[in-house]
């Protein structure tokens, strides 16, 4: 048990029956009466979003995660093949367990998986991946003082917005959080 004064983004409470990921919270000292703590949850399984309010001090259940390092291997049908790097045993993810990082994960890539009691709830990608431009139009000459951007795709299949400089063949550094580009390796 966890009291809510110590909630922080990314902890992960078992509540009503479910796993549920604190988005963020707000601890809340109104003038006149209790204060209380304001809260943003994630189903872990669903991605349902809700807000719920707790009083101060109020004790909630802490799930207990498994982190395992795995290395991602390849792409078998429509299922991941993930590689456990202590026990070197496989197992077979769907997409639907990698979540949003599925758009970059690459062949060797390192990952966490997450599992609870025997459940794999989801797969932690790093923040930062280093990815191959295949696909992006050529650059434009002029109408660049404002320092716009063009779609690129990836290796992996990702699209993300680069500037115009960026040409095929380059190899670039994207936040996997934000899709957003960063800089160019």
């Amino acid at each position: 048990m966890i009291s809510v004064n110590d909630l922080k983004n990314g902890l992960t409470l078992e509540l009503d029956n479910g796993l549920w990921s604190v988005v963020e919270f707000l601890h809340v000292k109104p003038g006149k009466g209790a204060a209380f703590v304001r809260t943003k949850l994630k189903n872990v399984e669903s991605g349902n979003v809700i807000e719920k309010t707790f009083r101060a001090g109020e004790k909630v259940a802490k799930a207990m995660l498994d982190r395992r390092e795995m290395q991602y291997l390849y792409k078998e049908g429509k299922d991941f093949v993930m590689m456990d790097n202590e026990s070197y045993e496989q197992i077979q993810l769907t997409e639907a367990q990698v979540g949003d990082g599925v758009k970059y994960l690459k062949e060797n890539m390192i990952v966490q998986v997450l599992k609870h009691d025997t459940r794999i709830i989801g797969v932690d990608i790093p923040a930062h991946v280093e990815l191959e431009v295949v696909d992006t139009p050529p650059a434009e000459k002029g109408n660049t003082a404002q320092g716009g951007t063009k779609p690129a795709t990836l290796e992996t299949g990702a699209v993300v917005q680069v500037p115009f400089f960026v040409a095929n063949g380059d190899v670039i550094r994207v936040d996997t959080r934000s899709n957003e580009y960063l800089d160019r390796v």
